[in-house]
C-alpha cells in the first residue's frame, strides 16, 4: 500500500504542484480523482471546505496546502537534494517565485482557462466530479461546479480592462522563460526546486493542458512546453542548483516582472490588512480579503480582491531575508535592487499569521 494518497485533479492548478513535487522526490504515492464521494468522506469532514489537492499522510493525517504538503513530506522523507534550497540567497529567491507562481500566475492561468476553454472545462469537472454519468449529464454537473471557479476571475483582476495587459504580460513571460532555458534547465540551475515546482500548477494544469492555451504554449514557446513535460514527470534534473547560491542572470527578466507587476499589490493589499489586524487578536481568523485594490499590468488597470493568502506566502519570503547574516543580505539587497525590488527589503507585514486547522489565524 503506497505511503502517500494524493487526492486531486489533472485539471487543477495545485494538484499540479503536488504530483511534480512527489515525483520528483520519488515518494511511494498513489493518486486519486477528488470525486464527489472523496469531497464528502475525505475532504469536508478534515479540511472544512471543498478545496484539492489534500495529502493523506503514512499515519492517516491529512495535509492541505502545497506548502504544507512539500514541507512534511520533506521532513518525513530525509531525502537529498531538499526541494528547498538549503543557501540563502537560493531559497530566498525559490520562496519569492513560489510566491510569484502560486500567487500571480494564477491571473494568466484563470483568463486563458475560462475566456479560451470554457466549454473543455465544465466537461472536464463534470468528468471529474461524475464519472460515471453521461458526457452531456457531465457537461451539466460540470457548468454547475465550474462557476465558482469561473466568478473568481473579477476576485483576482481579470476584467475586460485588464485583459490586454494580462495577455501582453504572459506572452512575455514565455519569451522571458524560454530565454532562459536556453541556459539552464530548470529554474535555479540544473535541477528542479521549489520554484519550479510552484510554476508546474499553472503552467501545466491551465496553460499547457487546457487545448486553447496549450497551442499557445507550444507555438510561442516550445522550450517552456518541454520545461513544463519534464518537470511534471519529476525529472530529476543532470546536476545542481547555480554554484556559489548564484542567481541565473537570465532569471532577472522574470524577477523584475515580479516587482513590477505584483510587488505593488502586495503592498497595497498589506495597507488594508494593516487596518483589520490593528482591530484583531491573536487567534482571531484571517478574512480571505479585506478590501479592494487595484492592479495593474503593462499599462492596464483595474479593481481586484486584497485577497490575504498572497501576504501568507510573502511571510515566507521575508522571513527568509530576515534570516540572513550579513554577506547574504547585502547579496540579495543588491539582487533586488537590481530588479527594482528595494521595497521589498524593508517591506514589514503589520502582524504575522499561522496557519490552524487549515486556515489563516492571526499568531
Amino acid at each position: 500500500m503506497p505511503a502517500y494518497t494524493l487526492y486531486g485533479a489533472e485539471v487543477s492548478y495545485f494538484t499540479g504542484k503536488a504530483r511534480a513535487y512527489l515525483r520528483w522526490r520519488g515518494a511511494d504515492f498513489e493518486e486519486q480523482i477528488a470525486t464527489q464521494q472523496v469531497y464528502r468522506d475525505i475532504i469536508l469532514p478534515n479540511v472544512g471546505w471543498p478545496v484539492i489537492p489534500v495529502l493523506k499522510m503514512p499515519d492517516g493525517s491529512i495535509v492541505q496546502d502545497t506548502a504544507d504538503i512539500i514541507e512534511q513530506v520533506e521532513a518525513a522523507e530525509h531525502r537529498e537534494p531538499p526541494a528547498l534550497p538549503a543557501t540563502p540567497l537560493q531559497r530566498f529567491v525559490a520562496l519569492l517565485l513560489q510566491l510569484y507562481g502560486d500567487e500571480w500566475l494564477t491571473l494568466p492561468a484563470m483568463h486563458y482557462r475560462w475566456t479560451y476553454n470554457e466549454d473543455w472545462a465544465y466537461s472536464e469537472f463534470g468528468a471529474l466530479s461524475a464519472p460515471q454519468l453521461s458526457r452531456p449529464e457531465q457537461y451539466e454537473i460540470g457548468k454547475k461546479n465550474g462557476q465558482r471557479f469561473k466568478g473568481a476571475l473579477p476576485v483576482l483582476g481579470v476584467h475586460p480592462e485588464t485583459i490586454p495587459g494580462i495577455e501582453r504580460s504572459y506572452e512575455a513571460f514565455l519569451r522571458e522563460f524560454s530565454q532562459h532555458l536556453e541556459a539552464h534547465s530548470f529554474l535555479l540551475g540544473e535541477r528542479p526546486c521549489l520554484a519550479d515546482f510552484a510554476f508546474i500548477g499553472p503552467l501545466y494544469a491551465h496553460l499547457y493542458r487546457d487545448p486553447e492555451s496549450g497551442v499557445l504554449m507550444k507555438r510561442l514557446a516550445p522550450r517552456v512546453a518541454d520545461w513544463v513535460e519534464r518537470t511534471h514527470a519529476g525529472d530529476a534534473g543532470t546536476g545542481d542548483l547555480a554554484a556559489d547560491d548564484g542567481i541565473p542572470e537570465t532569471l532577472l527578466p522574470i524577477l523584475k516582472r515580479q516587482m513590477r507587476e505584483q510587488l505593488p499589490a502586495l503592498k497595497a493589499t498589506n495597507d488594508l490588512f494593516a487596518g483589520w489586524a490593528a482591530e484583531a487578536s491573536s487567534g482571531d481568523a484571517v478574512p480571505r480579503a479585506v478590501g479592494q485594490i487595484e492592479v495593474s499590468i503593462e499599462g492596464f488597470t483595474g479593481p481586484a480582491a486584497a485577497r490575504t493568502f498572497p501576504l501568507w506566502r510573502l511571510q515566507a519570503v521575508l522571513d527568509a531575508y530576515g534570516a540572513m547574516d550579513t554577506d547574504a543580505k547585502a547579496r540579495a539587497d543588491a539582487l533586488l535592487a537590481s530588479v527594482g525590488g528595494r521595497a521589498l527589503a524593508s517591506f514589514e507585514l503589520p502582524a504575522r499569521m499561522a496557519r490552524k486547522d487549515c486556515r489563516l489565524v492571526l499568531a
